[in-house]
């Protein structure tokens, strides 16, 4: 049976302590008492933000200040078939006075979820976890002891995710760098995806593998890990990464970059146009570091990853 499609538009509120709100539905709604991004249909003649900006007020009585565009995601559902339309808010005005749910909480991304949860947010959830910037390994350019210091005192700085990328170390050398990358950042709570080599991280017990456009481009199935991203320079690979229902993807060169100077890079428009209506975060890269965070995600990035910007 075919299903309308039902446009919804759904509101990730973000304290500046990295919470998130979520709210229990009321007990006279469709999956009473399951948990859920604030937020509800398109109506004609809305915009997707400018349906939120009225959810908001009518749900919960605050007046949206800032919101980003973020990620968009399809369900089917037994009574719909919803497109949902999801935002960051980031400012609003105006206390939260809830009149339609159950329930409302606060919730702190590395912990556990609020159960039951609409299907439709689970992947979501996961999102939200992913760490706003991604430090990727330079040994080629800083030597192994250099760059394990560096490591040290980004992860003091906060950072939680970190690409090994290093073909160029020989085997026995790449094995055991990878290791002491995993073992401190572990130790710090963070992740650790190993570049294009399937069978080191499988051996090392990384959290994830990351894909060169390359490896992404001739795979039909997602790998087997918790964690897996890739490379893409274009809409064609980014798709193809949302296909295999990878969890992030890398997007660039965004701006000019000392290691390839004269590459066209695509601009935050660029980025932004690219990356519309894709179903899993999208990390900046080329020519980025840290300070340029809320130009990024005003952007549409859920964050960015560097080399030089990282580890200075």
């Amino acid at each position: 049976m075919t299903r309308k499609l039902v446009d919804v538009a759904a509101g990730v509120l973000l304290r500046p302590d990295g919470r998130y709100l979520l709210g229990q539905r009321g007990p006279d709604t469709v999956y009473a008492g399951y948990w859920e991004f604030p937020g509800g249909k398109v109506e004609p003649g809305e915009t997707p933000a400018q349906a939120l900006c009225r959810e908001l007020d009518e749900e919960l009585g605050i007046r949206v200040t800032h919101l980003r565009p973020w990620l968009r995601r399809e369900h089917l559902y037994e009574h719909a078939h919803v497109r949902l339309h999801f935002f960051e808010v980031c400012a609003w005005e105006g206390a939260l006075d809830d009149k339609v749910h159950s329930a409302l909480d606060w919730v702190e991304p590395s912990s556990a979820t609020r159960e039951p949860m609409l299907p439709a947010n689970g992947p979501i959830l996961k999102a939200l976890r992913l760490p706003r910037v991604m430090g990727i390994t330079d040994t080629a350019r800083l030597g192994v002891d250099a760059q394990l210091e560096a490591l040290d005192r980004a992860l003091d700085a906060g950072l939680r995710l970190v690409q090994v990328r290093e073909q160029a170390l020989d085997a026995g050398a790449r094995d055991r760098f990878a290791r002491e990358v995993l073992a401190r950042t572990r130790a710090r709570g963070g992740l650790v995806v190993v570049n294009g080599d399937i069978e080191l991280a499988q051996a090392i017990g990384a959290d994830g593998v990351h894909l060169p456009a390359r490896r992404l481009m001739a795979l039909s199935e997602r790998p087997a890990f918790q964690w897996v991203g890739a490379s893409c320079h274009d809409r064609a690979e980014l798709e193809h990464a949302a296909a295999l229902t990878l969890d992030y993807a890398l997007l660039g060169p965004v701006l000019a970059t000392d290691s390839h100077p004269g590459a066209a890079s695509l601009g935050w428009s660029g980025f932004s146009a690219l990356t519309e209506g894709l179903p899993m975060p999208v990390l900046a890269l080329g020519g980025l570091s840290p300070a340029v965070m809320e130009t990024a995600r005003d952007a549409r990035a859920h964050g960015i990853a560097g080399i030089r910007g990282i580890w200075g």
